[in-house]
C-alpha cells in the first residue's frame, strides 16, 4: 500500500491513488476507523463516491466498494456500540482534542430525538455517525434492535454514496473535476452541523439576553 502521511485527510482521491493495489482494504480501514475508533476526521462520503467514479481506473467495481464499506461500516458501528456500553463517557473530556464531550452530547441529542433511526439518519452526516452507535451503547440500548438498524443504516448508507457516484461518474463534467466535486460533497455533508450549531448559539444568545434582561 503506497500510502504517504503527506495526504491531505479529506482529499479522497489522492487517499484511493495511494491505497494502490490494496484499494478495497483501504477503504474497508478508512470507514472502519470512521464508524466506530472515534476518529471522525477521515473521508467518509466523499472517499465512496470518488471510489465510484474512479472505479474503473482502479482496477475494482462499485458493487465491490459497496459491499467492503457496508461490511466495515457494520463492524465499526459494533466496536462503537461495545465501547459506549462498556466505558460510557469516562473517554470523553471537555477539554480533549477529539473525544470531546460536546460531540457526545450532541450524539446524545440527535439519539434521543430519533432513537433507532439515528442509526440510519446518522450515517449520512459526518461526526454524528461516529458517536450516534457510542450514544446508544450508553444508553443500554438493546442489541437486537441496535443490530437491525445499524445494517440498515450501513447498507443504506453505502448503496446511496456509490449510486451517486456511478452517476456523477456518467457526467464528464463531474468526471473531469473531482475536485470540485468533493469540495462541494464535505460542504453538504457538514451543512447539517454548521445549521445545528447555529441554532445552538442562536439558543445560548436568547436564554443569555432573557437572563440579562432587567426584573421589573
Amino acid at each position: 500500500m503506497a500510502f504517504h502521511a503527506s495526504i491531505p485527510l479529506l482529499d479522497a482521491s489522492a487517499w484511493l491513488h495511494a491505497f494502490g493495489p490494496w484499494v478495497l482494504v483501504g477503504i474497508a480501514v478508512v470507514v472502519f476507523i470512521e464508524s466506530g475508533v472515534l476518529f471522525p476526521f477521515l473521508p467518509g462520503d466523499s472517499l465512496l463516491i470518488t471510489a465510484a467514479i474512479l472505479a474503473p481506473h482502479l482496477g475494482i467495481q462499485p458493487w465491490q466498494v459497496a459491499v467492503v464499506a457496508a461490511v466495515a461500516a457494520f463492524a465499526g458501528d459494533q466496536v462503537g456500540y461495545w465501547l459506549g456500553k462498556r466505558f460510557g463517557r469516562h473517554l470523553f473530556k471537555p477539554d480533549a482534542r477529539i473525544l470531546k464531550t460536546e460531540r457526545l452530547e450532541a450524539a446524545d441529542a440527535f439519539f434521543a430525538r430519533y432513537g433507532g433511526v439515528s442509526l440510519v439518519l446518522g450515517r449520512f452526516v459526518p461526526f454524528v455517525r461516529t458517536y450516534v452507535p457510542l450514544a446508544a451503547g450508553i444508553a443500554a440500548m438493546r442489541y437486537p434492535r441496535f443490530l437491525l438498524w445499524n445494517a440498515l443504516g450501513g447498507v443504506s448508507w453505502t448503496i446511496v454514496m456509490v449510486v451517486l457516484g456511478v452517476l456523477l461518474g456518467g457526467i464528464p463534467l463531474v468526471a473531469n473535476n473531482i475536485d470540485v466535486l468533493m469540495i462541494v460533497v464535505v460542504a453538504v455533508s457538514v451543512l447539517p452541523i454548521v445549521i445545528s450549531a447555529l441554532r445552538r448559539r442562536r439558543t445560548r444568545s436568547r436564554e443569555s439576553a432573557r437572563e440579562d434582561a432587567p426584573v421589573e
